[in-house]
């Protein structure tokens, strides 16, 4: 099955092909249009049609070399070909226009040569401009489909020739008329339509060349840059997009983004965003995406957001953060996991740097209290203790005519940790409680268990909604 880039380089080629068979059944013509009548109008056409040629046979080969896909040394692809293509040609275009107005105006103030011309010359001259205008509509029409600069030139050329050779007609008829009916002055009219193909040509080629030197300089297409910023701000996970850069190669874009999320947003939540980020940017322009992300903390970030950042960029895990308003001041207290091998002095060296950090985005006067414990990284075996299993089960679930609260206690596991009695469980409770009242009772019973058990160092209750239990 052909893939769409194949469509669209075969459909951009045979357009660039089909432009150079008409440049040079039209260079035929008005060459020996031009040697027939001695027409300056019909020599000046013929120019043009000639650098036309020369246009479409460029048009031609930097189709074929822009559609090259990116390489070791082209690293964003062969597309910039086809905007040098299209200044050559603008250039091409202002020579013409040049050479035509200095001998349209030696012929209208030294010196103007006979003219012969003829009805035939008119007709070939229609036929011409016919020709003209379907590769001018046929071309345009494959520069929008696949956006091509190159295509885009060369129909701008066949359009100029439509409007050229309008103007020649006029000429040619003009000074056919003063022979026929001896009217004298009529054939100066063909060194006039000789300036009026420059003027178009200039006003055509003045167009191309600002056009090409906009895609030469990256100048991004006028409200591009701002459509993009506007999808990119409504993506979900974006704070704000901080900034945007467009460049165009032939038919596509490469845009590099820079955007800031939260900075308490984990790797994978950031690279989430930045999909979702690529996907709009395509949606709106066929483009090769570069998303920047920068880590920010939101206008409204939480106190525990905060702190959790900041331990965050130390590599610090920590856990049960909590703060209260105690004698005027702000306390917080959090509990701060280092190595287990780490030395007091290294741990508590740890604890300070944090705290200082704390200090100095909170509120003056805080007051930060670190509780540190070992991080436990290591895997210890267990050795599960099946009575006491059982007796803390019957225990917990004696609780319920207690703590209306508490429904049901059930998967008990206890088990001995290098000497430690170690005992978790799931607990059903009313899933409408607030989470603050399940926490507090959760506590309450967690203390209820150790006091009734003595022996157990530790006990890890899940709480759950009873239709989910």
């Amino acid at each position: 099955m052909t893939s769409a880039a194949e469509t669209a380089t075969r459909e951009k080629r045979l357009a660039a092909l089909g432009s150079v068979g008409s440049a040079v059944v039209l260079v035929c013509l008005k060459v020996f249009l031009a040697v027939a009548t001695g027409s300056l109008g019909i020599l000046s056409e013929a120019l043009h049609s000639g650098l036309d040629l020369i246009a479409a046979v460029i048009t031609y080969l930097s189709v074929r070399v822009a559609d090259k896909p990116a390489d070791s040394e082209h690293l964003y692809g062969h597309g910039k070909v086809e905007s040098f293509s299209a200044f050559v040609e603008t250039a091409l275009l202002l020579v013409t226009a040049v050479y035509i107005i200095w001998e349209a105006f030696e012929r209208l103030l030294f010196h103007a040569p006979m003219l012969r011309p003829s009805v035939e010359a008119i007709v070939i001259l229609v036929l011409a401009m016919g020709i003209d205008f379907v590769r001018s509509r046929a071309l345009g029409r494959v520069a929008r489909k696949y956006p091509s600069e190159a295509l885009e030139a060369d129909a701008l050329h066949f359009s100029t020739d439509v409007w050229s050779t309008f103007v020649v007609i006029l000429g040619i008829t003009a000074a056919w008329l003063g022979q026929r009916f001896r009217i004298p002055g009529l054939d100066r009219f063909d060194a006039l339509a000789a300036l009026g193909v420059a003027a178009v040509i200039i006003w055509i080629g003045s167009r191309l060349g600002r056009h090409t030197m906009d895609a030469l300089l990256d100048t991004a297409p006028s409200g591009l840059r701002e459509r993009i910023a506007a999808a990119v701000d409504e993506t979900e996970g974006v704070l704000q997009t901080e900034r945007v850069r467009v460049r165009r190669a032939g038919q596509r874009y490469f845009v590099d983004v820079t955007i800031s999320v939260p900075r308490t947003a984990s790797l994978e939540q950031a690279h989430a965003a930045s999909e979702d980020v690529e996907r709009r940017i395509e949606s709106i322009v066929p483009a090769d995406v570069v998303v920047h992300v920068e880590p920010r903390a939101p206008a409204d970030e939480h106190l525990f957001e905060t702190i959790r950042a900041i331990a965050q960029r130390r590599g610090l895990p920590v856990h049960e953060l909590s703060a209260h308003q105690y004698d005027g001041r702000l306390l917080v207290e959090l509990h701060l996991e280092v190595d287990e091998t780490a030395s007091l002095r290294e741990a508590h060296r740890q604890a300070t740097e944090l705290e200082q950090e704390i200090h100095r985005a909170t509120e003056p006067g805080t007051r930060v209290n670190i509780h540190i414990e070992p991080l436990g990284a290591r895997i210890g075996g267990a050795q599960e203790v099946k009575s006491l299993s059982r007796a803390v089960q019957d225990f917990l679930n004696s609780l319920p005519r207690e703590h209306r609260q508490l429904i049901d206690c059930h998967e008990v596991l206890v088990r001995s940790v290098d000497h430690k009695i170690l005992v978790s469980c799931h607990c059903a409770m009313d899933g409408s409680l607030p989470i603050t009242e399940v926490h507090d009772l959760t506590a309450l019973l967690e203390d209820r268990v150790k006091e009734r058990f003595p022996q157990i160092f530790r006990l890890t209750i899940h709480p759950e909604p009873v239709e989910e239990s």
